[in-house]
Order: C-alpha cells, then structure tokens, then sequence
C-alpha cells in the first residue's frame, strides 16, 4: 500500500528502474539505446533512492533500508564513474558491467524484501525476505561472473 505522494513517486521511480534495469541486462551493449536508457535507469535510481530516504525519515527512523540506499547509491556512483572516465580506468567495461550489474541485483533484492514484507504473513515474512533475497543474490553473483568471464574471453 501508498501512503504518501512521496511512497507513490519512490514506488513509480522503482517501477521504471525494474523495467529499465532489466532491458539494459537483456539487450545488446554500447549501443545508443542501451547508453539512453541506462541513463534513464540511473536517473530512476537515483530519485527511488533519494525518494526512499525520505520515506525512511518521515514513518520509520534510521535502518537498514537507509544502509541499503547509500550502498545503492554508491554503486550507481562506482557504475557510472568507468563510463564517464573511461580514459582513465583500466579495464573501464569490466568495471562497469560488474558494478551496474551488481546495482540491478540488489534493486533486484529490495523488489523481494518488499514483497516479502507486503504480501506475506509477518510470521513467515523475515524468511521469504532472507531466503528470497538470499537467492537473488546468489543467483546474481553467478550471472555476473558468467558474464564478466564471457566479456573477459572476447578481449574487449
């Protein structure tokens, strides 16, 4: 549920950068597309984020929601610096792929914490947060490492 107008505008901001991350994972790299809409990814994030803070300060005090959003941010931050400063990073791509791609996981992760902590029973919710996001995780570590390696191999 919506409590606010701030809640709806993180929850649209959340919605289009679940949408946009995804696209961006999906398709082919370096093309004018991709580079747009990963800027609007970023963009989305980066008002979800902010967006979330102020939900956090207005109905529930400091916790690890506002942990999770300077880790999100900083991955945005660490994501973006590659690309923007690619003549001065080595290995600039990998760089970028890594941590954008560990940017989407956890947005990944947050979208079943939530879930987890909406739709089921309080009694069982701590489980399917942990579990839930446990597997995301997992499974996100072993997609970017596949795909870091595959990236590795073609010698970008």
């Amino acid at each position: 549920m919506i409590h606010s107008t701030i809640g709806l505008i993180h929850t649209i901001f959340a919605v289009i950068s679940l949408i946009t991350g995804t696209y961006v994972i999906l398709t082919t790299k370096g093309n004018r597309l991709h580079v747009n809409v990963g800027y609007i990814y970023v963009v989305s994030m980066l008002i979800m984020n902010l967006t979330g803070f102020g939900i956090y300060h207005l109905f529930g005090g400091f916790g690890i929601f506002h942990v999770m959003i300077f880790i999100s941010l900083f991955a945005l931050c660490g994501g973006m610096y590659p690309v923007l400063y690619r003549k001065k990073v080595k290995n600039w791509y990998i760089q970028h792929l890594r941590v954008m791609s560990w940017s989407i996981v956890g947005l990944y992760a947050a979208f079943v914490s939530e879930m987890a902590a909406r739709i089921i029973p309080e009694s069982y919710g701590i489980w399917f947060l942990g579990i839930g996001t446990a597997v995301v995780c997992m499974t996100g570590s072993i997609l970017i490492k596949r795909k870091i390696k595959k990236v590795q191999n073609l010698k970008i």
